[in-house]
């Protein structure tokens, strides 16, 4: 940057654009040579960069197709930076058919190697200050030289890709435009031609084109979880190799349909379905333990109720003995052919239907819900002031008593005492939470009308739901059972990958979210500590799929605090974000990291239902979809403490802390740094506790070195990633 300020120098007078032509003269006159000895010439003064940065600016102008010629004529020479006179020049150049055409070739011989460039995404993960990343993308240059010339890869990518996309194709575009998106949007930011004259307007412009790109940027895709390996191995260069081994690891496309037909707690359906999955075969599973009416159905079409059994359409093949000896034979290709070319006939099993041996729809009405729904067409619900407040959806407290007098033939003290019931029953309640129900002008609220149950929770997707609520320990034993059923079906062996493309689709899916609309109204407030430990563990552990699924995988701190705090469930009444269930109800009402408040005020009703200290094995066992986490798995309340001494001990011997004995050094998890009070009052303290789960030897090695307190404790960077 510094020799691209002597043509300004030479020639203080004139414009940029009689400068430019002058030189563009002179490339017609010389030959190729002298052309570029001139060119080497102009880059000799190093005063003015920042005047030449705001010439940049001025004359950004330029279109696509010069910036393309910019980067062509490149390659006449390495003294030849991209600044807008080298532009001008371009497009005298372009006139002239030899250059442009020798200029062309040459480009096209170095693209293989402009590709084969890593990019260096920009990590956000809560280190930088969020408005950095839109004012990176908002400036094309940089005042510093180094930073210069690595921006200047770019344009060079620009034609690599137009190249690469005439050769390879839509497939290979779509992995390379994935990798660039970033510098993507920096090179598209170029202010219009009436903007030339005006540097400021020229910035305006240029950040007005950043922020609706920087918002599209950080927009979430509900189909993030797609995306598989390729993003977690930046280190392949090759883009047709890249495109190859995706498509090897796709799915086979076939006509036909695979059941499985498994049971909990099966080792032989575990080795099916890896069999199945090295296959790249996609199958439907039915499980009989959830779907208890479907024994007999096995039982006819093969004889028995032993599981493994596995179909192609209607071809009984067997279980895991007979799929290996196909495997062996060679004969279990042509079954497959069959599979990819035949459609399931009609006496082929069927896939699970919905709501199909699921008692969440079941169960006997609640006569109050109807008077509710009743009462919710009848009296009059708008947005009114109150106590100088704006308050949305409500109705007043008079016309709720004057409905229930009539609709119930009581009289008015009766009818209040009867709207005291309802809201007791949490169907509605007080804007304020200033009584439970009066007659007058209090305002007060239907549950599924409050503006955050109705924008944040999505538990409550038509309502609130019309039967008799059920005891949580009920609810929380049919979760349990079907969060295990899940995990066992959809999650890797060793709990840290999880095939949410197939639990998407699944019915077991389907029946978590009817399941979860029976919490709106429970009594959560006089559970054991045991069952409110591994319920809302569990609950936990879904609910971050189901955000994942819902809203797509967060890609920074933002999205990251949006997914924990704004990802909300309806329980007996109240919101639960996945941040209150972790630091409000398991940690007791602790502060979370790096945050001034606890979850739950004084007043705040969720209080009561918080564990009365903080659990700090808890840590070990909520999975909220990265791959630093711990592993996935389902915890009851009857060996509650045991599991999570269990998950413990394996987070930590699977490289949750490890320990340089001889170096004295301890590399832990940022877990046991985010969440250090509740292990102990200092470092000592947290590697003292957290010792008992490693290893015995070197247990003791590690208190013996903490008892002369010289152990160097480095946290671990944690891996946001998707734990796919």
């Amino acid at each position: 940057m510094e020799k691209d300020n002597s043509s300004d120098k030479s020639i203080p007078g004139a414009t940029i654009d009689e400068k430019l032509e002058g030189d563009a003269d002179g490339i017609h006159k010389e030959d190729q040579g002298k052309t570029m000895e001139d060119m080497h010439n102009l880059n000799t003064g190093k005063d003015g960069v920042n005047k030449l940065d705001n010439d940049n600016v001025q004359d950004s102008s330029v279109d696509n197709k010069d910036q393309n010629i910019v980067l062509e004529s490149k390659a006449f020479g390495d003294n030849l930076d991209n600044d807008d006179k080298h532009v001008e020049q371009g497009v005298k150049m372009n006139e002239d058919g030899n250059l442009y055409s020798k200029a062309h070739e040459e480009m096209d011989e170095t693209t293989d190697e402009v590709l084969d460039e890593e990019e260096a995404e920009p990590v956000f993960d809560g280190t930088e200050v969020p408005g950095m990343e839109a004012y990176r993308s908002s400036s094309t240059r940089s005042l510093d030289p180094g930073a210069e010339e690595e921006g200047s890869v770019w344009p060079e990518k620009a034609v690599a890709l137009k190249n690469f996309v005439k050769e390879k194709g839509a497939v290979a575009v779509t992995n390379v435009l994935r990798r660039i998106s970033f510098k993507k949007d920096e090179g598209e930011h170029a202010p219009n031609d009436e903007n030339k004259d005006s540097p400021d307007s020229a910035k305006l412009v240029e950040h007005s084109a950043m922020s609706p790109k920087t918002v599209e940027r950080s927009a979430w895709n509900p189909l993030n979880y797609i995306k598989k390996s390729r993003d977690a191995d930046p280190e392949r260069k090759g883009e047709q190799g890249e495109s190859t081994i995706e498509e090897s690891l796709l799915p086979i496309v076939t006509k036909g349909r695979i059941i499985l037909y498994t049971m909990l707690g099966c080792q032989d359906c575990k080795e099916v379905r890896l069999f199945l999955h090295r296959k790249r075969l996609r199958w439907v599973e039915i499980n009989i333990d959830l779907y208890p009416s479907r024994k007999s159905e096995l039982e006819k079409f093969s004889g028995s109720c032993d599981v493994p059994k596995v179909f192609f359409n209607e071809v009984l093949i067997g279980g895991l003995s007979e799929l290996k000896s196909l495997d062996e034979s060679g004969k279990l290709d042509e079954k497959i052919d069959f599979l990819i070319t035949e459609a399931p006939s009609v006496e082929a099993p069927l896939p699970p239907l919905s709501g199909e041996d699921d008692v969440s729809s079941n169960g006997p009405v609640d006569e109050l819900a109807l008077i509710v729904r009743k009462m919710k067409a009848t009296i009059v619900v708008k947005d009114r002031f109150y106590k100088m407040r704006r308050c949305t959806n409500c109705f007043l407290g008079s016309e709720a008593v004057d409905f229930l007098s009539e609709d119930q033939y009581l009289e008015r003290e009766e009818a209040v005492e009867f709207g005291r019931k309802l809201a007791s029953e949490l169907f509605f309640r007080h804007v304020f939470d200033e009584n439970l129900f009066e007659d007058g002008n209090h305002l007060y609220r239907f549950l599924d009308h409050d503006p955050i149950v109705s924008s944040q929770c999505h538990n409550i997707p038509r309502g609130i739901i019309e039967l008799k609520p059920k005891p949580i320990i009920e609810i929380a034993s049919r979760l349990r059972f079907l969060s295990y059923a899940i995990f066992e079906a959809y999650v890797s062996e060793d709990g840290r990958h999880v095939d949410y493309r197939s639990i998407h689709g699944s019915e077991e899916f389907a029946r978590y979210l009817r399941i979860i609309q029976e919490l709106q109204r429970v009594e959560v407030h006089d559970m054991p500590r045991e069952e409110k430990l591994a319920f809302f563990i569990n609950l936990y552990n879904m609910m971050a799929i189901h955000a994942i699924l819902v809203w797509g995988h967060p890609a920074g701190q933002l999205e990251r605090r949006k997914l924990f705090g704004d990802f909300k469930y309806v329980i007996g009444g109240c919101t639960y974000s996945l941040s209150s269930i972790q630091n409000g109800i398991l940690r007791g009402n602790q502060r979370p990291p790096y945050n001034l408040l606890k979850p739950f005020g004084v007043k705040d009703k969720r209080s009561q239902v918080a564990l009365p200290y903080p659990e700090p094995l808890v840590h070990f066992a909520l999975v909220c979809g990265n791959r630093s986490g711990p592993a996935l798995r389902c915890y009851s309340p009857g060996n509650i403490d045991k599991e999570l001494m269990d998950a413990a001990r394996d987070f930590l011997r699977a490289g949750g802390l490890i320990v340089d004995l001889s170096g004295k050094v301890a590399f832990a998890s940022k877990i046991l740094k985010w969440f250090s009070v509740d292990f102990g009052k200092n470092e000592v303290e947290v590697l003292k506790h957290v010792s008992n789960y490693l290893e015995p030897t070197e247990s003791e090695a590690l208190l013996e070195i903490l008892a002369d307190d010289q152990m160097k404790v480095i946290y671990q960077p944690y891996d946001w990633g998707m734990n796919c």
